[in-house]
């Protein structure tokens, strides 16, 4: 008897133990490379969640970026992930690289612009869109998120010729230009950004508008970018403000995650939005009144956020 009381008092014991493992919350992040601002504030949010979560344990995957996070998120692989926009609304609707097989996706958080740069040189003589008719542009690397939207706008303003496109990287791309091997260059990213600066730091560098009015065309056909205006001085040789293409990068997870669980991550991320900016100068651009501007429809969990915080 004695013998069988004390089992029980055992298991008891073990069960107890056990309860706290049992609650833990396991959140994984679908980022980007580790080089990518994708993946550095990826783990910066993993870092909040495990100091104001209760009861979890967040980590930021090294993945593929947009398209990657998408199907692990949908698969349920993953708790939620990064993505560019437009990648995001061409999953939620079976186009693009998820044609015919749309993904179960749901927004959480317009993050930061991510925008088209297109810069050259003051020595080449261009000095808007039209004048890259005929000359050799980097379009970004191969089957980039840059390389598409740079396509699509020299399209729109009749300039885009096959032959004269290069697919470098961005670093690749600066360099081109300095050296004269092609005329104009274009990053995708938040500005300012490191190739851009560097590009600035030793040419006079001149970044080329776009004219809302020659690309509203573009802007109906693909309604996940915005125009976006990057301000005077964002560059030291910038003097004036310049209208360019935003593909903003986005938070996302998948339509049957838990509202409560997204929800509380939600939250959690947004009101620590001062600890999150010290993790990179681009985290500081996530905010408030800008968080449900996102390209498909909010998840609940994240819609019941942002509807009580405002």
């Amino acid at each position: 008897m004695r013998i069988s009381i004390g089992l029980k008092a055992t298991a008891v014991a073990l069960s107890l133990a056990a309860t706290p493992a049992l609650a833990q919350e396991r959140v994984a992040i679908g980022t980007g490379g580790t080089g990518g601002l994708f993946y550095v504030i990826g783990a910066g949010m993993a870092d909040i969640l495990n100091k104001h979560m209760e009861n979890t344990t967040a980590r930021a995957e090294v993945t593929g970026a947009s398209v990657e996070n998408i199907r692990r998120v949908a698969a349920d692989q993953m708790t939620f992930g990064f993505s560019s926009s437009s990648t995001l609304y061409e999953a939620k609707n079976g186009m693009g690289p998820f044609d015919g097989d749309a993904q179960p996706v749901a927004a959480m958080a317009y993050l930061y612009p991510a925008v088209l740069q297109i810069a050259t040189v003051a020595d080449t003589g261009i000095a808007s869109l039209e004048d890259l008719a005929g000359k050799k542009v980097n379009l970004g690397p191969p089957g980039s998120n840059a390389a598409v939207l740079a396509q699509r706008l020299l399209e729109a303003y009749g300039v885009f010729d096959a032959g004269n496109a290069q697919f470098l990287s961005y670093t690749e791309g600066t360099n081109a230009l300095m050296n004269g091997t092609v005329d104009a260059t274009v990053v995708l990213a938040g500005a300012p950004t490191a190739a851009l600066i560097d590009l600035d730091a030793q040419r006079d560098m001149v970044l080329l508008p776009l004219d809302e009015q020659k690309v509203a065309g573009l802007f109906e056909e693909y309604p996940f970018y915005q125009p976006y205006e990057i301000p005077a001085g964002t560059y030291p040789d910038q003097k004036e403000g310049v209208m360019v293409i935003n593909d903003p990068a986005t938070l996302f997870t998948s339509e049957g995650a838990d509202e409560g669980l997204v929800n509380t991550i939600t939250k959690t991320i947004f009101e620590h939005l001062d600890e999150l900016g010290e993790v990179h100068p681009q985290a500081k651009a996530i905010a408030l009144d800008t968080a449900t501007k996102t390209p498909i429809d909010l998840h609940a969990g994240a819609k019941a956020y942002f509807d009580t915080a405002k």
